[in-house]
């Protein structure tokens, strides 16, 4: 319970893989290039599929728990609102919101807030795994941190595009 209780974090939360999926997927109107748009397109469906993941392992995590489980989990008033549904909040019980989602509209800006938000993502994950020695946990956070590393790299590779290209802002 604790540890699903941690993964709200990534479900729910400023630098979950909500928040990410969702920014990826309006940022890509703004982008110039259809390159780019395809990036954001591609990586944002797929912080969608991450998040399910995380849901999933929530739900694993949480299965068969009472509301005594919960409440020495120090999630009682989760239980109350929400019983053995899986809400988008973060760790701290904070609820999801579009405040987390940035979009400038300015492709050099918004691909730089994506190249920190893949590299917090990855920290997120690398201090679940430092949390537990359950490989059945460790293995797809394993998976999402090295997905991240590998978003992070595209994102640097479309920054790349845009600095040889001149492009500092939206253009058509």
């Amino acid at each position: 319970m604790r540890m699903a209780k941690l993964f709200f974090a990534q479900y729910g939360g400023a630098d979950s893989e909500l928040s990410a999926g969702m920014r990826y997927l309006a940022q890509r109107y703004s982008m110039p290039l259809d390159t780019l748009k395809a990036l954001l397109t591609d990586i944002g469906t797929e912080e969608l599929g991450h998040w399910e993941m995380i849901g999933a392992m929530i739900a694993q995590l949480t299965a068969g728990a009472t509301a005594q489980d919960y409440k020495a989990a120090g999630m009682g008033d989760y239980y109350v609102g929400h019983q053995n549904g899986i809400y988008p909040q973060d760790a701290s019980g904070v609820p999801f919101t579009a405040a987390y989602i940035q979009v400038k509209g300015d492709p050099v800006a918004d691909l730089t807030e994506d190249l920190a938000a893949e590299q917090k993502a990855r920290a997120t994950y690398e201090s679940l795994m430092r949390i537990t020695d359950d490989p059945d946990v460790i293995d797809p956070l394993r998976f999402l941190r090295e997905r991240e590393i590998v978003h992070f790299e595209r994102f640097g590779e479309g920054l790349d595009i845009l600095q040889r290209m001149h492009i500092n802002c939206h253009t058509k």
